[in-house]
């Protein structure tokens, strides 16, 4: 095919948290532009099975990777096994976070730590290991999936996930200027409320009902939304755009 169907051909890509929701739907994107995919857990191999065959049975390639993110161990192994399969990488999409309902002065530090190590500490790790591979090739692409509760600051009882959000663009913003000269974008991708499946009762505070109605587009997002976006960044027609934020939020919050 051309390389207009297939823009990510002869790419690869790492996909953290890429067994259900907003992951899959990015690696299963990027997979039908031509990309050869990793697909990342940390616990349940049979989700990520799923997504590499799926894959596979659309013509695509991927492999699965049963790791967790918040170790930098962990993430130096799945980055030699993508250098192992696929011989480099160039596009690392940080996906992972977690974002607990807790007061203020309920937070420990230890529940601070943990927070802070899957949402801010696992991009960075992903990106110190591929990025050497990216500055060789010329090419590189940073993806980090962050939310618009740390631009907008519009919840309570999630400061340590707010504050990582917002440390995240920084993170992007850092790589962007650092790495600029080396042919790498690093960028920020910011959904707001997505339609996925997830455990409700750390959402009590949104009524979806009366949110859709809200939304300038009536609607929630789809996992497909913010693939659409990570596609563009991942792309050729996405290398003039690093040290940014998209928010996919259907205008909900503007800036």
């Amino acid at each position: 095919m051309s390389s207009e169907l297939k823009p990510l051909a002869g790419r690869v890509a790492i996909v953290t948290g890429s067994g259900r929701n907003i992951g899959r739907a990015i690696a299963i994107s990027f997979a039908a532009a031509g990309a050869r995919v990793v697909i990342n857990g940390h616990r349940d191999q049979s989700a990520l099975d799923a997504v590499v065959n799926e894959i596979r049975s659309n013509g695509g390639e991927a492999i699965a990777c049963l790791a967790d993110v918040s170790r930098d161990d962990e993430i130096a192994c799945m980055v030699a096994l993508a250098k192992e399969t696929y011989g480099h990488v160039d596009i690392a999409v940080s996906n992972v976070g977690k974002r607990p309902y807790a007061a203020f002065l309920d937070i420990t530090p230890e529940d601070w730590d943990d927070v802070l190590r899957t949402n801010l500490s696992a991009p960075f790790y992903l990106a110190r290991h591929t990025i050497p591979m990216m500055r060789e090739r010329r090419f590189g692409r940073i993806i980090n999936i962050s939310g618009f509760s740390g631009f907008f600051a519009h919840v309570t009882h999630r400061a340590h996930s707010v504050s990582a959000k917002l440390g995240l663009h920084g993170l992007s913003k850092a790589i962007a200027r650092e790495f600029g000269p080396d042919g790498i974008t690093a960028n920020t991708v910011a959904p707001g409320m997505i339609d996925t499946a997830r455990d409700w009762s750390q959402y009590k505070h949104i009524d979806t009902e009366k949110l859709s109605a809200e939304i300038p587009v009536r609607r929630l997002g789809t996992p497909d939304d913010i693939a659409e976006a990570c596609l563009f960044l991942a792309g050729e027609g996405g290398g003039f755009v690093s040290g940014q934020v998209i928010h996919v939020n259907g205008g909900q919050m503007m800036i």
